[in-house]
C-alpha cells in the first residue's frame, strides 16, 4: 500500500516539475540557435543526421535505464506500431520544415507556427474527436483564422512555414496522445522506423560524391551528432514535468519556446518585423490570451468540483 503524499513532498514535486518544465521549453526555445550551427548543411541531410543520432542516443539512454522491455512491448503491438509510423511521418515533416526555415532566416515564421499550434490542436479535436468548443475556444480559433487570412491578403501569400509547423505538430500531438506508449520509448521507435530512410539517404548522397557525413568540417559534424542529445533531453525533461504538474501549467509553459524564437529572430538575427507581420502576431497573442483565460477558468471549475467530491 502506497504511503500518502505529505504537503511538503507535494510542494517539492511541484517545484521539481516547474524546473523540469522550464528546462524543457527553454531548450526548445533555443533550438534555432543550435541549428544555426548546422546551416551550412542542407536541411534534408541535417534531419537525416538528427534521426540517426537520435536512435543512438535515445537507445543508449533506454538501455542505461533498463527500459528495453518497453521498446520490445511496442513491437508486439501492431496497432501501436502503426500509430508510431503515422507520428513519425508527422514529426519528420515538422523537423524538415523547421530546419529549412532556420537555414533560410525565417525564424519569425517558426515562432508564429508554434504560437498557432495550441489553436490548431483545438481544431484537430473539433474535427477528429468531435469535441465541442467553449465560447472562449471558438473566439480564439476565429481570431487565429483571421490572423492567417490577413497575413495572406496583406502580405500576398499564406504563411506556409507557420501552418505546416503548426498542423504537423498538432497531428503529431494527437497521434501520440491517443497511442499508449511512453514519450521516450515512443521517440526511439519513431526514429528507428525512420532510420532506414535516413541512412539510405545519406548513403545515396555519399554514392553521388556528396560529403553527406560532413567529415570535412568537424565542428559541424559535432553539432550534427549533438542533435541526438538535444532532441531527447527536452523530451525527457518534459516527461518529468508532465508527471508532476497539472495540464494547465504545462500548457501555459508552451508559450516560452515561441517567445524565445520571436525575441532571437528580431533582436539577434534582425529579421524584419513589418506592420503586417506584427499585426498577425498581435492578433494571435490576443487569441492565446483568450484561450489561456478560458483554460484557466475551466481548470478552476474542475478543481473545485474535484475538491467537493
Amino acid at each position: 500500500m502506497s504511503q500518502p503524499v505529505t504537503p511538503s513532498q507535494a510542494q517539492a514535486e511541484f517545484r521539481q516539475g516547474i524546473l523540469f518544465g522550464l528546462t524543457a521549453y527553454g531548450m526548445w526555445g533555443f533550438f534555432p540557435a543550435y541549428y544555426k550551427l548546422t546551416d551550412t548543411v542542407p536541411a534534408d541531410l541535417v534531419v537525416s543526421h538528427r534521426i540517426l543520432w537520435s536512435v543512438l542516443f535515445v537507445g543508449l539512454f533506454l538501455w542505461a535505464r533498463g527500459r528495453w522491455p518497453e521498446v520490445r512491448e511496442v513491437f508486439r503491438q501492431p496497432k501501436v506500431l502503426m500509430s508510431l509510423m503515422a507520428s513519425a511521418s508527422f514529426i519528420s515533416v515538422n523537423w524538415l520544415v523547421f530546419v529549412w526555415a532556420i537555414g533560410n532566416n525565417q525564424v519569425l515564421d517558426v515562432s508564429l507556427g508554434y504560437f498557432i499550434n495550441p489553436l490548431v490542436s483545438i481544431l484537430v479535436g473539433l474535427v477528429v474527436l468531435h469535441e465541442r468548443l467553449s465560447i472562449g475556444q471558438g473566439g480564439a480559433v476565429a481570431l487565429a483564422v483571421l490572423a492567417v487570412v490577413l497575413q495572406a491578403v496583406l502580405a500576398g501569400g499564406l504563411p506556409w512555414v507557420s501552418l505546416v509547423l503548426a498542423f504537423s505538430f498538432a497531428g503529431y500531438g494527437y497521434v501520440r496522445k491517443t497511442t499508449p506508449v511512453k514519450p521516450t520509448p515512443g521517440l526511439f521507435v519513431e526514429t528507428l522506423l525512420l532510420f532506414p530512410f535516413a541512412a539510405g539517404y545519406i548513403l545515396l548522397g555519399l554514392g553521388r560524391g556528396v560529403d553527406a557525413l560532413v567529415l570535412n568540417d568537424l565542428p559541424v559534424l559535432a553539432a550534427l551528432a549533438g542533435t541526438g542529445i538535444v532532441t531527447a533531453l527536452p523530451l525527457i525533461c518534459f516527461s518529468a514535468a508532465a508527471r508532476r504538474l497539472p495540464l494547465f501549467m504545462t500548457g501555459l509553459m508552451q508559450y516560452i519556446a515561441p517567445s524565445i524564437h520571436f525575441l532571437m529572430a528580431v533582436y539577434i538575427w534582425g529579421e524584419p518585423l513589418d506592420r503586417t507581420r506584427l499585426l498577425t502576431f498581435a492578433i494571435i497573442w490576443v487569441a492565446l490570451a483568450i484561450f489561456t483565460y478560458d483554460s484557466w477558468r475551466r481548470y478552476r471549475v474542475k478543481s473545485r468540483l474535484a475538491a467537493r467530491s
